[in-house]
């Protein structure tokens, strides 16, 4: 076996050694300390080629059984998911969506293999403040609290269906993050009326 596919070997062993499932480029690039990005990124055509990794969209390699968790904090960052996902989940709402949603620097709808990826635009102070925030395997998610007091935020005509799962004491808490009179006053009354 020559050097060349002892590298290649290497670089592939290394991303199925690694705990995450979705990369980009760069992501690969630092976990196996290769600065060509050009030559890296010909290997990694390689191997999807091969069937040995995936690349459902440009930029954007992965193992087999990814998840569309992972992949929606890996499209675009910073950003976590929240909003409608989280809350249908938790019980708040009850109309299904079967889109990923998700708070980051900017509005945008994507599909990838037929599933749906919706990003709201929240302004920088709130998107980078990891309160209310849980990390766990390379997913960024919202407590319910947290997704409540984003949808509140970014729609305040939403209805939501059970209000009586969330935490007060942490809604109090988080209100102070997004720095929004109006927002405190609707929660207040939400919170006040259910």
């Amino acid at each position: 076996m020559n050097s060349s596919q002892n590298t290649n070997n290497d670089i592939l062993l290394a991303i199925y050694r690694d705990q995450a499932s979705v990369y980009r480029l760069k992501d690969i690039a630092m976990l196996v300390n290769e600065p060509d990005f050009t030559s890296l990124n010909a290997k990694l055509n390689y191997y999807v080629r091969s069937g040995r990794l995936l690349n459902p969209r440009k930029g954007i390699y992965t193992k087999p059984g990814f998840t569309a968790e992972e992949i929606a904090c890996k499209l675009y960052t910073p950003s976590y998911l929240s909003l409608q996902y989280v809350l249908q989940r938790s019980g708040i709402i009850f109309q299904y969506d079967s889109a990923v949603t998700s708070v980051s620097y900017l509005s945008r709808a994507v599909d990838i293999g037929g599933q749906a990826f919706v990003y709201r635009k929240m302004k920088g102070s709130v998107l980078v403040n990891t309160s209310g925030i849980l990390r766990e395997k390379g997913i960024n998610i919202a407590t319910a609290e947290r997704a409540f007091l984003d949808l509140c935020y970014l729609d305040r005509d939403f209805y939501f269906d059970n209000l009586h799962p969330l935490n007060r004491r942490m809604i109090s808490e988080l209100l102070p993050v997004y720095q929004n009179a109006a927002l405190t006053k609707r929660v207040t009354k939400l919170i006040l009326n259910d």
